[in-house]
């Protein structure tokens, strides 16, 4: 019988709940295994004592970033984790998009102003500001050219914090065709789901966000799916995911055209499961087959 901790993070006014947690506790459990949901930073848990730890919704991580990776190197020495912490430290910090831009994977174009940098913004487009370490749209805000002034205080804020920031031109396009998530467990395709706009024109950068606003499900184009595949392949030890997601949107050229990653999440990516019921058995047996 194996033993598998899920893993997640403290309830708190930041921090969404996890609906999934449940139902993969439960289903882990009627299996035969024997699964606990634990919190990432309990001191009490005993990670060697697991066969495998699965990073679920460690939800407050973004800002907890130094003290999480080093947990995820702790626990990665007692126990498999999955994903592993060599992956999780990659993908923790979004400047790996330059990494995927690099190999050649077509992604959403960005720059990155670290504290100290002057604040070197857009003045002929629409454009986005958010952090490189960071999840649920947290200090993330959509900017024209004429609110320079309120983009800088939102960089300084940042900066003060020790957040690198990164600008990307805004996409359009999601606000016609949204944004596209295909999730990958166990090597294989798992579901797909798309979602409306994120960033509203005038919301403050420090309001909560409706991360996944609209979410319906979706069958991914052969587009899509070519591009998920060429970023997973770039991905450092990509044999050794266990799960991911993809977030993909239109590229320059609009619906038809190549798709362009937003995002590549392959530390605690919400699973959507009470979307996708179905594909609660496809996650039981990946995580039971990883445990051995």
């Amino acid at each position: 019988m194996p033993r598998i901790a899920l893993v997640t993070c403290r309830p708190g006014p930041e921090v969404t709940v996890d609906h999934d947690l449940p139902v993969l506790v439960r289903a882990l459990q009627e299996a035969g295994a024997e699964a606990d949901a634990v919190y990432w930073d309990d001191d009490a848990v005993d990670w060697g004592g697991y066969d495998l730890a699965v990073l679920r919704s460690t939800w407050d991580y973004s800002w907890r970033a130094a003290e999480f990776l080093a947990w995820a190197q702790r626990c990665g020495k007692a126990t498999r984790l999955a994903n592993p912490a060599e992956v999780v430290r990659w993908n923790a910090d979004k400047r790996y998009l330059g990494d995927l831009a690099a190999a050649g994977v077509p992604v959403v174009p960005t720059r990155y102003l670290a504290p100290g940098a002057g604040p070197d913004l857009p003045d002929g487009h629409e454009y986005v500001v958010k952090p490189t370490s960071g999840a649920g749209a947290r200090f993330a805000a959509r900017y024209t050219p004429d609110q320079h002034d309120t983009a800088v205080r939102q960089l300084q804020r940042m900066h003060a914090e020790g957040f690198t920031a990164m600008v990307q031109p805004y996409v359009a396009s999601i606000d016609v065709s949204g944004e596209r998530a295909l999730q990958f467990y166990g090597g294989r395709l798992l579901h797909a789901s798309r979602k409306g706009a994120v960033l509203t024109p005038g919301t403050p950068y420090d309001e909560r966000k409706v991360a996944h606003p609209g979410l319906e499900p979706w069958t991914p184009t052969p587009a899509e799916l070519a591009v998920a595949e060429r970023a997973l392949a770039a991905v450092p030890e990509a044999h050794e995911l266990l799960y991911a997601r993809v977030d993909l949107v239109d590229g320059e050229d609009g619906p038809g055209g190549e798709p362009r990653v937003m995002e590549l999440e392959l530390v605690e990516p919400n699973l959507f499961l009470s979307l996708h019921t179905g594909s609660v058995p496809g996650v039981r047996d990946a995580i039971l087959a990883a445990a051995g």
